[in-house]
């Protein structure tokens, strides 16, 4: 979990950081303008979790079930419960978490699901997020109060406050005091360990700084499918899968063979006779965006053309018009789309070399 660090000090050097960089840009005639103070305040809305930021307002835990159940339900569930859209927002703390403020279910093998109390540390977070970006289909439509509302319904769901509770600005500290999780951020470890020891620590180079460094990533085995696998989350088309998480680091990424290929020789835009890469010219017409060396994207793999089609001169002249022309239904229901702009040369010789496994 992101940590906090020198909250105070840090908000300090930022806003000078800002105030240096306006007064820059006004120095320059011509070149935008300053912003004015609504122009300021419409961005200005975060709360921070000193509650600086927090405007004034209230609302009870029963206008928050009303606004719940007509603009929250469909995607949280009832009890805020629900899985089908979002993870659930409630559901694993107990009251003697919010005696010591760390969840213990985050540490049980057995907690089917991590909810967002389970693993939120600050109150203010959830305010700050449900005004800014809820609901889904209108952000920023609900008022101050409609928002302390909400959060009210969302503390009682989770056994946080009584059902009679009025959440307010005055008394929002209060809550942060038995928050499940307020104890979960430290300053102690980074994302992961390493060796025994965080993977994110270190300070700012000031003096004696080196002029370049090597930039490399390692992910431990414990870690490499903690958010399942990868290859699963991914739409079904680019031309990249997400990697499979379930299985060692590959060696390389597939398609890198594309640039190992053989030089054919071709009567197309090249020229007469002349020597060209086919693979390049198979990545120069965007082939390579739907067609990989050895793995199903959009399309078929090469390998797979190759192991389905023989080279006879009948079968090259059909996928030569497919191409041309574009089609549907021999490899699933996405349409591979015409090709006019390639020239029948062109289309031949990368269709021969398809089928040829790319050799």
């Amino acid at each position: 979990m992101f940590k906090l660090v020198k909250l105070a000090s840090s908000v300090a050097l930022v806003s000078a950081a800002s105030m240096a960089v306006a007064q820059q840009a006004v120095s320059f005639e011509g070149i935008g303008r300053e912003a004015t103070p609504n122009e300021v305040a419409a961005w200005d809305i975060d709360v921070r979790p000193d509650f600086v930021g927090l405007p004034a307002g209230s609302g009870s835990v029963d206008d928050g079930m009303q606004i719940w159940d007509a603009q929250c339900l469909s995607c949280h569930g009832v009890f805020g419960e629900s899985n089908e859209v979002f993870t659930p927002i409630i559901g694993g703390t107990t009251l003697e978490d919010q005696q010591t403020g760390r969840v213990a279910s985050l540490l049980d093998p057995n907690q089917p699901q991590r909810t967002t109390l389970m693993k939120v540390p600050t109150v203010s977070t959830l305010w700050d997020y449900i005004h800014r970006a809820m609901p889904w289909t209108s952000p920023r439509s609900l008022s101050a109060d409609d928002t302390y509302a909400v959060l009210a319904y969302m503390l009682y769901l989770g056994e946080i406050v009584d059902d009679d509770f009025v959440l307010s600005n005055t008394n929002i500290a209060d809550i942060q005091e038995v928050m499940p999780n307020r104890n979960g951020m430290t300053l102690d470890h980074g994302m992961w360990q390493r060796d025994a020891q965080p993977d994110v620590t270190g300070s700012t180079c000031m003096t004696n700084c080196v002029e370049a460094v090597e930039i490399t990533s390692t992910l431990p085995d414990f870690a490499r499918n903690a958010h399942y696998n990868l290859a699963e989350q991914n739409r079904t088309f680019g031309p990249f899968r997400g990697v499979d998480t379930t299985k060692p680091p590959l060696a390389e990424l597939p398609g890198d063979n594309f640039e190992q290929v053989a030089v054919v020789q071709t009567q197309g835009n090249s020229g007469g006779g002349d020597s060209i890469d086919v693979a390049q010219l198979f990545k120069a017409n965007n082939c390579a965006a739907c067609h990989a060396a050895d793995m199903t994207m959009v399309g078929p793999s090469i390998q797979a053309i190759s192991d389905k089609y023989s080279a006879d001169t009948e079968t090259l002249a059909m996928l030569a018009a497919k191409v041309k022309g574009g089609g549907v239904g021999n490899w699933g229901q996405i349409p591979m789309p015409p090709h006019p702009q390639v020239s029948d040369d062109d289309i031949n010789v990368m269709v021969e070399w398809m089928v040829s496994g790319s050799q």
